[in-house]
């Protein structure tokens, strides 16, 4: 598939086959996506493949709304930012995932990027805390690793 056609392929997949995703193939897509340009070639921008299906249900529930179909992906690649390492972890994140995606459409997979950075866990709640909150708390993410979004990947059931 050429550049133009994964482009064009390239949509949301919310609904996966019940197959996993090889190991090659999630490797494939870090290693890619580790090639995304960032400002000043700082390479902020850093992956958690998540697979354990306990905890890809519990990443499901990091918002009231938009996140509920990640618990049937096969895995989940965390993007995170190292804000020690520029104020522009969050552009070079996006760029990264962006490629994410990218090549997980090159290699027949289906994605879906959901937002996580500055989002609340309840809509108009401001007292429930944020979706980053909770995956920090969740995966015990390091101080100063931000997290900018989650991309559910897998199989597409159609």
């Amino acid at each position: 598939m050429d550049f133009f056609e994964v482009i064009a392929k390239r949509h949301s997949v919310r609904k996966y086959a019940g197959r996993p995703v090889e190991k090659e193939l999630l490797d494939r897509m870090i290693a890619t996506a580790e090639t995304a340009p960032s400002s000043k070639n700082c390479k902020s921008s850093a992956f958690l493949i998540v697979e354990d299906k306990d905890t890809i249900a519990a990443i499901s529930e990091m918002r009231d709304r938009g996140s509920a179909f990640v618990k049937d992906a096969p895995a989940v690649i965390v993007v995170l930012g190292d804000e020690t390492k520029t104020d522009l972890w969050v552009d070079n994140c996006a760029i990264s995932a962006t490629f994410l995606q990218l090549a997980a459409t090159s290699l027949g997979l289906g994605s879906c990027w959901v937002h996580v950075n500055a989002r609340p866990r309840v809509s108009g709640d401001p007292a429930s805390g944020t979706a980053e909150e909770y995956i920090r708390n969740l995966l015990g993410l390091k101080d100063g690793m931000r997290v900018l979004c989650v991309v559910a990947v897998g199989y597409p059931a159609d």
